[in-house]
């Protein structure tokens, strides 16, 4: 006796690819604003819906022709409930720049520059708290040939400022960006 379809799809795991190709990550620029959509325009979340369309249309075709770039993307039943990417951070990049004008000159000098930095990571509201964000991160991570990573996040306590922090990221400095603070993990650890 076989089980009733619903059973066998739930059972379905969710699939974590990695690429650096952009073209493949553009491809699927409609799934990925989507999860966006759905993370960051969530009740609680601050996002206008309108940033969507930027993020989508202006945001992710720039960074995928950014040196470094990775994403890693979450498929369960070939529908996309995740993803995370960032790149090679230098100085004269916007974030780069705006960060080391705003926190410590020896974090800046130990921390900026040649960094893979974090720029998104997202879940899909119905599949959170189930260890997709870990998974994408760690997956993001593994294998990078930078030697530090950089992310800022909100300054309040929410789900992914606890993730970043049990996953062994250590605040740097408060302030890094308007209600954000600066966090970074050491990769050769």
């Amino acid at each position: 006796m076989t089980e009733p379809e619903d059973t066998q799809q739930a059972e379905q795991p969710t699939r974590v690819r990695v690429t650096g190709d952009g073209p493949v990550v553009l491809a699927r620029a409609a799934d990925v604003a989507h999860v966006y959509r759905a993370a960051f325009c969530a009740p609680g979340s601050d996002e206008p819906a309108s940033a969507v369309d930027r993020f989508r249309d202006e945001q992710l075709p720039a960074h995928t022709q950014r040196a470094g770039f990775r994403c890693a993307l979450a498929d369960r039943r070939g529908l996309l409930t995740g993803f995370a990417y960032g790149y090679t951070g230098e100085h004269g990049q916007w974030w780069t720049d705006h960060v080391a004008a705003r926190v410590p000159p020896e974090v800046v000098e130990e921390w900026l520059g040649a960094h893979f930095e974090l720029v998104e990571l997202a879940v899909d509201p119905t599949h959170q708290r189930r260890g997709l964000g870990e998974e994408l991160m760690t997956r993001l991570l593994e294998g990078l040939p930078h030697t530090r990573a950089l992310l800022t996040t909100y300054r309040d306590d929410r789900p992914a400022t606890r993730l970043y922090r049990r996953l062994g990221w250590k605040l740097l400095a408060e302030h890094a960006l308007e209600g954000s603070d600066l966090y970074g993990v050491d990769l050769q650890k």
